[in-house]
């Protein structure tokens, strides 16, 4: 076989891929006017059979005693879809036609090296081997630049890595370079840097914003080496698409209602936890919108509801926030709220960054104050409604994709009115516990008491409420578990298999055990981890996790026997009209915790529905799996049905699903000024004397050992008697709440999910500590107060050891 002639090709005369992604990159770069260093490709390299005229074009290159780098640019190589780094060789500092002989030798047979053999087959990619010959820099400092940062897949920061002289020591390893990280408006976010910086701060931005002109050409992310000559001015060596990023995680932001709103990750973090997949925001996330418009609709602060805009939520790199400042609007609007304490409910601090709105005229806040109470009062008959409405919908299932739809679509308009209903509930809640508060505090401060002394005992008074849905729920599931440990035979039935089997048995039997495990599982299947999530599996749908679960209870009660937890007694010497207030806030959170359980139903019914139009468009071809209908938005349905070609919008879905694991990574502020923007991940921050300040939500002192779970899969490690730390709590970490301790967590209020169990339970519980999981350690040993809110950390250690009553 004859292979193609090998030729010069002038950079100028490059255009396409032809001659390899190098060439390329380097060809476009310098038509676009960056300062590139003189170069020539040869075409079609090989060694033995070199092109007419290479000798006279490299005298005109190296004529004055410039040195050359040779660079491979194979076919395929530094592309879109493969980058071939490290594959094949490159020859720096070439001087002389012999040396440039010898280089092309080198680099051409490189090709047939088994590690590039074994790449391109991998890669299914087969070409010529093409050579860049460049004029070498004499630099005083080099890089490269990465316009989205391929670790994290933020395309908001650009990544710059800096070593003095050339750029082969960062490459070959050989050197620690100096780091950087600049976003999008020019500002260094990060920086790791020598005792003697390869650049300076101007430099460091330059380069950045030449790497973010060269990506606005490409349109596409982009890795592209520089250097810094001798006169300080930047030559730009090579560009490449980034191969490895994921999806934007960007891609689905909603639009900042302003660009000076407060949007927070506190109380819409515990109900829609970590990052979620387009279809569960466009689903979920606009029910909540709705239900929160409407409710300033209701009460006069907005005309209408206003579908194509995100005014109360904001929906950004994957995660859903609440807007603080469009909330505001009951504070200004309404009587005996205001901005402080709106802030508590909701961060369970006084955010100082809202800024107070105008209070309305008197009279307008008077009639706003009587409609709004009005209809949260009333959420009783909305309840009731919302029963009947529940007891017809069935799970959407029309065996046609078309008809499956237009189910769905139709069950939207119940689960916004559920959604209602809940933010109704909860609102009558918030409220009363908030009034309740407030009056315990300013009567503690009166008798010369505490601030924290009066929170502690809100708390106390808060304790006993009847009927709650949590605490029910886990009072079945862990009825269950007494069962299976008052007989062995059971208990070791139910311990040796899987936990995926052993739920699988216990459902199928007959027995009395099995009998109670089946009513739990008719009342609370449809509840677990993350259970507004579409694409999350239920409890009922998910024997693996809810077994792991049972099979952690199981163990730890045959350790521990039937320990009795107890409530904290009620405080002394409580007014009546205090008492009343209490009774009101205990039964605002058992209504909330039922409505919850009422619009995760609808969740639940809605996510097995879309899961079977994913089922049915995989088995006529239309998607490549089921999974991949969750990373639509629901708008693009309907196209995605209709079209005859369907694979952009499937391409945009695939990415969107390979950026949902970097998105579930990204930590976030409790609040942000605009457009949220992810955080690194900070280091441990020291304590003054070890001691963590939190609220108070479920008074009594434990001592014991710390286990920090950021994920309900590591809370799986827990020990009984361990003391549970972790970000927020939603009902999917109810039943380890019958091993621990007591529970610490970052953020919360004393109405959030895990202050409400923990108060049934009797379980020292300290919140919005601000950042507990980063302070403390899996190991250590801490006291917790929850009368005072505090966390001590009294040593670390790794030895687990039994908790202690203080």
């Amino acid at each position: 076989m004859q292979h193609p002639r090998s030729e010069l090709v002038e950079l100028s005369d490059v255009i396409d891929a032809r001659y390899g992604g190098k060439a390329l990159g380097l060809a476009t770069l310098a038509a676009a006017g960056f300062s590139v260093p003189a170069a020539f490709v040869i075409a079609n390299a090989d060694a033995a059979a070199l092109p007419s005229g290479l000798e006279a074009r490299y005298a005109l290159m190296a004529g004055s005693g410039k040195a050359v780098a040779v660079r491979s640019s194979a076919s395929g190589e530094d592309g879109v879809e493969s980058s071939f780094a490290g594959q094949y060789e490159s020859v720096l500092g070439v001087g002389g036609y012999d040396e440039l002989l010898a280089a092309i030798g080198r680099c051409a047979a490189s090709a047939s090296s088994e590690r590039a053999t074994a790449y391109r087959s991998a890669a299914g990619i087969s070409g010529a081997m093409h050579l860049v010959v460049q004029e070498m820099v004499d630099a005083r400092a080099a890089g490269v630049v990465f316009t989205a940062d391929p670790a994290s897949g933020r395309r908001d920061l650009c990544v710059v890595d800096a070593v003095l002289g050339l750029a082969e020591s960062l490459v070959d390893g050989s050197a620690s370079p100096d780091h950087y990280e600049v976003d999008r408006s020019g500002r260094i976010v990060d920086r790791q840097i020598a005792s003697r910086p390869a650049l300076d701060d101007d430099e460091v931005m330059a380069v950045a914003a030449g790497a973010r002109a060269a990506e606005a050409r490409w349109k596409m992310p982009l890795d592209l080496e520089w250097a810094i000559d001798r006169t300080g001015e930047i030559r730009w060596l090579q560009a490449r698409p980034i191969t490895t990023l994921p999806g934007d995680l960007s891609e689905m932001d909603s639009t900042v209602a302003g660009e000076d709103h407060v949007y927070t990750r506190c109380n819409i973090g515990e109900m829609m936890p970590g990052a979620f997949c387009p279809l569960t925001a466009s689903v979920s996330g606009r029910a909540i919108e709705y239900a929160m418009q409407m409710v300033q609709v209701t009460a006069g602060f907005q005309d209408s509801y206003r579908e194509d805009r995100w005014l109360q939520l904001g929906y950004f790199s994957g995660h859903l926030f609440l807007n603080m400042t469009e909330g505001t609007a009951l504070s200004s609007g309404i009587l005996g709220n205001s901005l402080e304490q709106y802030s508590l409910s909701i961060a369970g601090r006084v955010v100082d960054e809202l800024v107070p709105v105008p209070p309305k005229p008197f009279l307008l806040r008077l009639v706003n104050t009587v409609r709004l109470t009005t209809f949260t009062l009333s959420a009783g008959r909305a309840i009731r409604r919302l029963d009947r409405d529940l007891a017809r919908f069935e799970t959407p299932s029309a065996a046609e994709p078309a008809a499956l739809l237009t189910e769905l679509d139709s069950a939207i308009e119940l689960y916004n009115e559920a959604t209602l209903t809940h933010v109704r509930s909860s609102a009558r809640s918030a409220v009363a516990a908030n009034v309740l508060e407030q009056t315990v505090v300013r009567e503690a401060i009166r008798a010369g008491r505490s601030q924290d002394e009066g929170r502690s005992r809100t708390a106390v008074l808060l304790a006993g409420a009847t009927n709650v849905e949590s605490a029910v729920m886990l009072a079945q599931l862990d009825g269950v578990v007494a069962r299976l440990a008052a007989d062995g035979t059971e208990a070791k039935a139910f311990l040796e298999p899987d936990a995926a089997e052993a739920v699988v048995r216990l459902t199928g039997g007959g027995g009395p055990t099995s009998r109670a495990f089946n009513r739990f599982l008719r009342r609370h299947g449809h509840r677990g981890y993350r259970e507004l999530c579409l694409r999350e599996p239920s409890w009922g749908d998910d024997p693996e996790g809810l077994g792991t679960i049972m099979q952690a209870m199981l163990r730890a009660r045959l350790l521990t026997g039937d320990a009795v937890r107890t409530v904290p007694p009620a405080p002394e010497g409580v007014s009546r009209a205090v008492r009343v207030m209490a009774r009101l806030a205990r039964a605002g959170a058992r209504g909330r915790e039922a409505t919850k359980s009422r619009m995760v139903l609808v969740a639940h019914r809605l996510g097995l529905g879309y899961r079977l139009l994913g089922e049915q468009l995989a088995a006529t071809g239309r998607l490549p799996d089921a999974d991949l209908v969750f990373f639509f938005d629901r708008s693009e349905l309907p196209d995605l049905l209709s079209t005859d070609d369907a694979g952009d919008l499937i391409d945009r879905a695939e990415a969107r699903r390979a950026a949902l694991p970097y998105q579930a990574r990204l930590d976030f502020p409790d609040v942000s000024v605009g457009k949220p923007v992810p955080t690194r991940p900070k280091p441990p921050e020291p304590v003054e004397g070890g001691v963590i300040v939190g609220r108070a939500a479920c008074g009594g002192v434990v001592e014991g050992t710390v286990r920090v779970a950021t994920t309900i899969a590591q809370a799986r490690e827990l020990q009984p008697g361990e003391v549970l730390v972790a970000p927020v709590t939603d009902v999917g970490w109810t039943p380890y709440f019958t091993l621990i301790a007591a529970l610490v967590t970052d953020i919360g209020s004393s109405v959030s999910h895990g202050a409400v169990v923990a108060r049934e339970y009797g379980l020292p519980c300290v919140v919005n500590t601000q950042g507990a999981t980063r302070v403390l350690c899996t190991g250590d040993r801490v006291r917790v107060d929850g009368d005072r809110g505090t966390v001590t950390r009294l040593d670390r250690t790794s030895v687990p050891s039994s908790p202690t009553s203080a």
